[in-house]
């Protein structure tokens, strides 16, 4: 089932939602270090996706030239500030007290599980290998988030899980289609070296969310198309 890994995503950020809604007061301490544990068990994932590549040519060029115009366009900025103009737009006129706090925790936290790198390429996965370790793990990620989000912004993180799963939902159905016009050689060569790209990703994210750096691993995000033009150069010649 293609749309498995979105659909656990989206009732893993559910049922953190109910866990933040009952339980409001978790030590931050606690936060801390569980979100850290989280942090580098992803980095873990994305190591052992790095090993899938049979070409470490093809995995260089398509990160060094896909972070070379993800720099040049600044996706991360880009990303941001698109968030901040959704934000915006439900900041402004409105006066109900409850609206208010359910659409902060709605549009905050769709901000935050639907903006990032890590959803696309679990998306990919699910749609191209019928892979969902990837979606599963972003939901256990975003579980976690939304207890915490949930404890200060209110069930409105709850509505959060509907955008998430048409997102990376249409991503996934969209990926399927595509894998069934090329040919399985192409496309096995193109799912071993698209992992690997995504699984060096994925390390980036996991190190950003124990602390450890601060990479923009949005700005990364254009080598999952790269490695695709590349894959096809090294096919056809």
């Amino acid at each position: 089932m293609v749309l498995l890994g979105a659909l656990i995503n989206a009732l893993l950020i559910m049922t953190g939602a109910l866990v933040g809604r009952i339980f409001k007061n978790i030590p931050e301490s606690m936060k801390s270090t569980v979100l850290s544990i989280i942090g580098l068990a992803v980095a873990l994932l994305g190591i052992k996706m790095g090993f899938e590549s049979d070409n470490f040519i093809i995995l260089m060029i398509s990160l060094v030239v896909g972070t070379v115009i993800g720099e040049w366009l600044d996706l991360d900025k880009q990303m941001n500030r698109l968030g901040k103009w959704v934000e915006s737009l439900f900041s402004k006129n409105r006066t109900d007290n409850n609206q208010i706090g359910i659409a902060e925790g709605f549009v905050t936290a769709s901000l935050i599980f639907v903006v990032g790198s890590m959803g696309v390429i679990g998306a990919l996965d699910s749609g191209l290998r019928n892979d969902h370790n990837i979606l599963i793990t972003k939901g256990l990620i975003d579980g976690f988030i939304s207890i915490i989000l949930t404890s200060t912004l209110g069930i409105g993180v709850l509505l959060s899980a509907v955008p998430v799963f048409v997102y990376q939902g249409l991503i996934a159905l969209f990926a399927g289609v595509i894998s069934s016009f090329i040919s399985d050689a192409a496309l096995q060569m193109f799912i071993q070296e698209m992992t690997a790209v995504g699984g060096v990703m994925i390390f980036a994210i996991g190190l950003n969310i124990a602390g450890l750096t601060k990479i923009k691993a949005a700005n990364l995000l254009p080598g999952l198309i790269i490695v695709g033009i590349v894959v096809a150069i090294f096919y056809i010649f």
